[in-house]
């Protein structure tokens, strides 16, 4: 959904796990994102990869399929970046911060929900981190346009906002030449306040008690260029 809402607002390239059959979680998958030239050397195509493949099967007890598509094949992406010399721009998630108290900024230590996908989202902002020589993490959360549920939780709090609204703030941001660690998002809204914006018939619900009601983030780095 973001990728194709990145490609939209822009003239990138998109590579999709659909489409075109990319699987983050095979190396040999990475061989597309480079040419040969002159017949005989290979270079890679882009200067930049946007990374929005994850498994945002959130609440999911299956450990494997976390971990091959949100840690794993981010690291062996990282490595290929490094390789070829391109930067690597990674979506990671305000479920790194889930639970923790107040609005964290990017040098707080992150709280994790106890899921594997908030777990293996922060072993891949860390691995990054790391390894990477040139790389931009975005945390946020984008929403489907326009909110497609029967009922919306009043009492998760967040910067989140629809899809077009974070890809056009994270098109600014890499445009910007920003590297490190960015907190993204609008201001500080309930999942109801957003939904009730594109659908006046939601209900009020509270959230599910696995579900984090607190993912709120300070967004002063990113305010501030």
């Amino acid at each position: 959904m973001l990728g194709s809402e990145l490609a939209h607002q822009t003239d990138w390239d998109i590579v999709s796990r659909k489409v075109d059959g990319f699987d983050l979680t095979d190396v040999k998958a990475f061989d597309s994102l480079l040419e040969t030239y002159d017949g005989m050397m290979q270079r890679a195509k882009y200067d930049t990869i946007v990374n929005c493949i994850a498994n945002t099967d959130t609440y999911s007890q299956d450990r494997q399929a976390h971990w091959d598509v949100n840690y794993k094949g981010v690291a062996e992406l990282t490595d290929f970046c490094n390789y070829w010399g391109i930067k690597l721009v990674h979506i990671s998630s305000d479920y790194v911060y889930a639970n923790s108290s107040g609005a964290p900024t990017e040098e707080d230590v992150p709280v994790h929900q106890e899921t594997y996908y908030a777990y293996t989202k922060l072993l891949a902002d860390a691995y990054v981190e790391l390894k990477s020589k040139n790389y931009l993490v975005v945390r946020a959360t984008h929403k489907e346009y326009p909110f497609k549920h029967k009922v919306a939780w009043i009492n998760q709090l967040g910067n989140f906002d629809y899809v077009d609204q974070i890809a056009s703030l994270i098109v600014k941001l890499i445009n910007s030449g920003a590297s490190g660690i960015y907190n993204v998002g609008t201001g500080l809204k309930s999942m109801y306040d957003l939904a009730k914006r594109t659908a006046e018939d939601v209900k009020a619900s509270l959230a599910p008690p696995l579900v984090p009601t607190n993912t709120q983030m300070n967004l002063d780095k990113f305010n501030s260029i």
